[in-house]
């Protein structure tokens, strides 16, 4: 079997574009991502944030689990110092229950929002620090297993109750979530888009180094989720990656927005700036379907990964749903399916 591309759209708001368009919009790459053959479609949780506007992952993916038949949905992911762990299982075993066996239920530990935004969520100020018990209650109650005698969950069962279930990821940046991942047996997705690769390497290897294997999970899963955009020729692509650019910018000053248009994009930057901007196309996967594959290639041979998930920002629909048609293309995931 060839390398595995799955998605992670975030519903990023867009200059001229109302919000309810947008998600909107995420509901139809979903459907276009199952016709080309990608593995999963993952959606976001963030809150207050003026560029994107996904806040409820578990109703955009009962949507798209309407829409869909064979793709595997998921959230990336559930800020569980947020919520109740038992509501969200609840919330998870009724959409397993609309796509049986095809659920992935990512949890994080960062707000996804501002602090003060986190706090009108959940006053209490120290929440993350229940984390880890919070993933094991959640995990014990999604697999329909009890709580130890003496814990107030004790006897208390999240419904409905199938013969499949959510998988539960552990989503992190650091190496706090792939050690947790791997102590309590889960598979786990490193956020290469937030670090830019920083600290990746030593993550995975902690994990795979540590992982405990359980009755869900016998053996370490990772993926890694990364920052990409093809179009048809490398031109085109940089053209494109020009809102991209902006966005990134402006928001080291501060500023968040909707994605502005490539042709609106450019602005007098600061010396520091430039250098930022080098930096930043350094590292940036941009270009043909040949070239985004070639460096897609490279980059899981180095994490020994088999899989990757994708986030792709363009302020045309059609320019996002582009480059996810020629990357399928160009790893042949509908063949890949077939082959299945």
């Amino acid at each position: 079997m060839g390398l595995k591309l799955s998605i992670l759209d975030q519903s990023v708001a867009t200059a001229g574009r109302g919000h309810d368009a947008v998600i909107r919009q995420t509901l139809a790459l979903a459907q276009q991502a199952e016709a080309w053959g990608y593995h999963r479609f993952w959606v976001s949780e963030h809150h207050s944030h003026p560029s994107i506007v996904g806040t409820a992952p578990e109703v955009l993916m009962a949507a798209i689990a309407a829409r869909t038949q064979r793709i595997r949905i998921g959230s990336a992911g559930v800020m569980l110092p947020h919520y109740a762990p038992f509501k969200v299982a609840e919330q998870f075993r009724v959409l397993d229950a609309l796509a049986p066996g095809r659920i992935d239920l990512g949890v994080g530990r960062a707000p996804g929002s501002d602090g003060r935004t986190a706090q009108v969520l959940n006053p209490d100020r120290y929440a993350s620090e229940r984390f880890p018990q919070q993933v094991m209650e959640l995990h014990a109650w999604v697999h329909g297993r009890d709580l130890p005698a003496g814990h107030p969950g004790h006897g208390i069962h999240a419904y409905p109750a199938a013969e499949t279930a959510p998988t539960v990821w552990m989503l992190g940046s650091s190496d706090y979530g792939a050690q947790l991942a791997a102590h309590l047996g889960l598979p786990y997705a490193f956020a290469w888009f937030i670090t830019d690769g920083q600290g990746a390497d030593q993550a995975l290897a902690i994990y795979r180094e540590t992982f405990k294997p359980n009755a869900q999970l016998n053996r370490p899963q990772a993926t890694v989720c990364v920052w990409a955009l093809a179009a048809d020729t490398d031109e085109e692509a940089w053209r494109l990656f020009e809102s991209r650019a902006r966005w990134r910018m402006d928001r080291n000053l501060g500023r968040l927005g909707p994605l502005l248009p490539p042709g609106q994009a450019s602005r007098d930057y600061s010396t520091a700036e430039q250098l930022a901007l080098e930096r930043l196309r350094a590292s940036a996967i941009v270009g043909s379907a040949s070239t985004v594959g070639g460096r897609l290639r490279q980059l899981a041979r180095q994490l020994q990964v088999e899989e990757l998930v994708i986030i792709t920002w363009t302020h045309e629909p059609h320019a996002q749903q582009r480059s996810y048609e020629l990357l399928a293309r160009e790893f042949s995931l509908a063949a890949q399916g077939q082959a299945a």
